[in-house]
């Protein structure tokens, strides 16, 4: 999973998260904020916020910190995240910064050390990979030239049909480019190409690097930042009332009061409409809201009694006859020694199959292990599966920008209402959205605009 295309130019100082002279914020009076999410955007606000002073309190509706950070401790000699696993592109990365300061085990997985079976379970031979690669090419090129060239936004998957004059292409070549639009687009931005913005899709930015697995859970940084804050947990926010310059924020059991309020709340949360804004929100804002599109992808993981599969290749790669099934696993074995593979769904699939029983969603994966591996391959003695679409606290994975929508809506869904409510989170950063990274640096912006106010 290539998680992003472009490089940044210049690498990201980190500011005093660590220890070091908390960031030149301007000087204001102390305030009493509250801060709405413990995931790593609300922490990072957070913690920089408390060390210039103010009084804060976060409110978390979960009764864990971590937000779509979620490291799973079930199998007690081996953690695992649920969400977020990689720094994606360490290199001048924030959060490689703090993993390194608090030596957090890590280990690459690298993108191109993949294998990739045919639908009926054999290896790809070479005339066969070329050929998919030759079709990823022409996607690729496709793409570009779309960006290049359209004046009026249409679908991923109307360009890629254009420019590859699908109706004349064999079965077998939809079949592949199908695959290639799934694991290369889809995985990567967690919406069906049907839905994603031919024109703006990408237009995002990465550090570079090889990516970063966390060995011991992504819980690291977020248990890090989150030291020394005042945390309520199981507090699932209502409303949030403003009146007089006075912030009432309203959960399920009690009221707190305060002079700001920083909603760090998943864009799936702000699009269900779980949270009455009084007064309501501009129509910038909502219109942002709205328009802006929140993807899903999940994890089926699952541990095996021994490893049966080629532990030198971290990818596996399925071309399935069925779009969007089983299309891309990883192997953990390298990086954890333990044989455990994780198989991802996204968009589509991805949110149909959250429907299903546990026991469903491991026979069906099974079904491909099998096709590839044979009938004796030995079933799981442990799973563990995500659901992340029918989260009530997340209700989907990161943000995307589907047809119709452009970068701008992230920086109206970052806007500050008035000098009282502020906000931030990965859909709010217009240079790395669906990231941590994203999320941490969105907190650090708003804590800012925060200490900058009245």
């Amino acid at each position: 999973m290539n998680r992003r295309r472009f490089v940044a130019a210049a690498g990201l100082a980190l500011p005093g998260i660590l220890g070091r002279p908390q960031p030149a914020l301007a000087a204001g009076k102390k305030k009493r904020i509250i801060v709405i999410g413990a995931g790593v955007a609300g922490l990072s606000a957070a913690k920089t916020l408390a060390g210039h002073g103010h009084t804060v309190v976060v409110l978390e509706a979960r009764t864990r910190i971590g937000g779509r950070i979620a490291t799973s401790s079930l199998w007690a000699d081996t953690p695992v995240d649920l969400g977020a696993a990689w720094i994606h592109g360490p290199e001048g990365n924030p959060i490689t910064a703090i993993a390194n300061a608090l030596r957090t085990p890590m280990a690459t997985t690298v993108s191109d050390s993949q294998i990739i079976y045919g639908e009926n379970g054999t290896v790809l031979d070479a005339a066969a990979a070329a050929h998919l690669q030759s079709l990823r090419t022409g996607i690729q090129r496709t793409v570009t030239s779309a960006q290049d060239t359209l004046n009026t936004d249409i679908s991923l998957q109307a360009a890629i049909e254009a420019g590859m004059r699908w109706p004349q292409r064999s079965v077998a070549d939809q079949v592949a480019m199908r695959y290639l639009i799934n694991s290369d687009y889809e995985h990567e931005y967690g919406a069906s190409s049907a839905a994603l913005s031919a024109m703006w899709f990408d237009s995002d930015a990465e550090f570079p690097g090889e990516d970063l697995l966390f060995v011991t859970g992504y819980k690291a940084i977020s248990d890090f930042l989150a030291r020394g804050l005042n945390i309520q947990l199981g507090e699932i926010v209502r409303r949030i009332r403003v009146q007089a310059g006075v912030v009432y924020v309203n959960t399920q059991s009690r009221t707190f009061t305060a002079n700001k309020v920083l909603v760090t709340l998943p864009l799936g949360v702000l699009k269900s409409g779980a949270i009455e804004f009084l007064p309501r929100l501009p129509a910038a804002k909502t219109n942002a809201i709205n328009r802006l599109g929140m993807g899903l992808l999940n994890k089926c993981i699952l541990r095996f009694n021994r490893v049966f599969w080629a532990e030198q290749n971290d990818w596996l790669g399925y071309i399935p006859a069925l779009n969007g099934r089983w299309a891309e696993w990883i192997s953990l074995s390298r990086q954890v020694g333990q044989p455990i593979l994780v198989g991802f769904n996204a968009a589509d699939f991805g949110r149909q199959i959250e429907q299903w029983t546990d026991t469903e969603i491991v026979s069906s994966a099974m079904e491909t292990l099998r096709r590839i591996y044979g009938p004796g391959t030995p079933y799981p003695i442990s799973y563990q599966i995500t659901r992340w679409a029918s989260d009530p606290f997340s209700y989907g994975s990161y943000s995307y920008l589907p047809v119709g929508a452009t970068p701008k809506l992230r920086t109206d869904l970052a806007a500050k209402v008035g000098q009282t409510i502020f906000f931030a989170g990965e859909a709010t950063h217009h240079r790395y959205p669906a990231t941590v990274h994203g999320a941490y640096l969105s907190g650090i912006r708003a804590a800012g605009e925060i200490q900058a106010s009245p």
